[in-house]
């Protein structure tokens, strides 16, 4: 293996180093936000190595063809070292900016989305609620007012029925639309609140 590989595999490790450290503080800053349950945690630390190996391996295979050499772990080291004197406050500060704005806009969305959709639904649903309230109150009162001015017609119909009920038989059709019309006029009450 030339010197130039060597270099360029340290260098590539180093980096790898580097952006292992950074996305450890990516993953330490977001899991402490977001706080995942306990038993998720070291799920994720799992996930987390896993793929800190794989791109690690990756990134070997790409500057070496995979030769693992005591340099490559010397550059991992170097590279992590490195990134956490220099960098590491710098992004834990990038990802709570990041963080907060994303939570700002969340709240944003949440907030536009309760004002055009949330709220006009919910004030038409009360607003037809309202009229319809309004429109059955009317006809109940409008049908009670019926009510009382068919009353007397009712009661004179009833006085000039009983005497020409005597005299005369009436005929089955007559008598089937006499019960229907009673069965109306009581349902009309039951309705409207008649009692009689």
């Amino acid at each position: 293996m030339s010197l130039y590989v060597q270099f360029i595999t340290l260098s590539a490790m180093a980096g790898s180093g580097a952006f292992m450290g950074a996305m450890f503080d990516v993953y330490r800053v977001l899991s402490g936000r977001l706080r995942p349950p306990r038993w998720l945690v070291p799920l994720l630390d799992i996930v987390y190595w896993f793929a800190a190996t794989l791109f690690v391996f990756r990134t070997l295979l790409y500057s070496n063809h995979g030769q693992v050499r005591l340099y490559v772990f010397l550059g991992l080291l170097l590279g992590v070292w490195l990134y956490f004197r220099i960098a590491s406050r710098w992004t834990i500060k990038l990802v709570l900016l990041v963080v907060r704005i994303i939570q700002a806009l969340v709240r944003f969305v949440r907030r536009l989305t309760e004002l055009l959709l949330i709220k006009p639904i919910v004030l038409l649903y009360r607003l037809v609620i309202i009229v319809f309230g309004f429109l059955w109150a009317l006809s109940i009162f409008l049908g009670k007012i019926v009510l009382q001015l068919l009353y007397p017609f009712l009661l004179l119909g009833r006085a000039i029925y009983k005497p020409l009920k005597k005299r005369f038989k009436a005929p089955n059709w007559w008598k089937t639309f006499a019960s229907l019309c009673g069965r109306w006029v009581q349902a009309v009450r039951k309705i409207f609140g008649r009692k009689g």
